[in-house]
């Protein structure tokens, strides 16, 4: 499992890239106002998905049929991903996509792969056991845990940010507009 938490590492060190440095800085999405209020909401629905997953997978495996649930939340996030990747490229206007970012989504996409592909083997092996948020059968790193447990705080905020903002909250564009 230390392996799983190492990709979900550098998936949110990238995913905490690409928000900070292309969403916000770059291309300062909270401030589009309608113009990017359907790429907000999908942002904000994929992070619970990914708070959830930095949140639990650390600490707990996902068995019965908790495992099956899990898998929905994973095909669901791969779903608003892809539809993420059709919408920003209208979302963001005549400046479209910095090549950069396209690049990060690249990478992150990559390293998702690998994520899942050491993730569903022990996914196969929970659903067959009894349905339950069961802990670890094997000692963790506790810094990692630590550290994914930020990571899934991080990620919360960002997407309630993002909602706010698709939602036309007041001040939800700042410090852009």
């Amino acid at each position: 499992m230390t392996s799983v938490l190492l990709l979900m590492t550098l998936q949110g060190s990238l995913g905490a890239f690409d928000t900070v440095y292309y969403h916000e800085y770059r291309a300062r999405l909270v401030a589009g106002g309608a113009r990017t209020r359907t790429e907000l909401s999908l942002h904000a629905a994929r992070d619970v998905v990914y708070a959830l997953l930095f949140g639990t997978l650390p600490f707990v495996a996902w068995s019965g049929t908790w495992a099956w649930v899990l898998a929905g939340l994973i095909a669901g996030e791969i779903g608003l991903t892809l539809t993420d990747f059709a919408v920003e490229s209208w979302s963001r206007g005549p400046e479209g996509v910095a090549p950069g970012e396209r690049v990060t989504h690249g990478v992150m996409a990559i390293v998702y792969g690998a994520f899942l592909a050491l993730l569903a083997p022990r996914m196969v092996e929970w659903a067959g056991r009894g349905t339950g948020f069961v802990p670890h059968d094997e000692a963790l790193p506790r810094g990692l845990q630590l550290l994914l447990l930020v990571f899934a705080v991080g990620v919360f905020l960002s997407g309630l940010r993002d909602a706010y903002a698709a939602l036309g909250g007041r001040k939800g564009g700042y410090p852009w507009a």
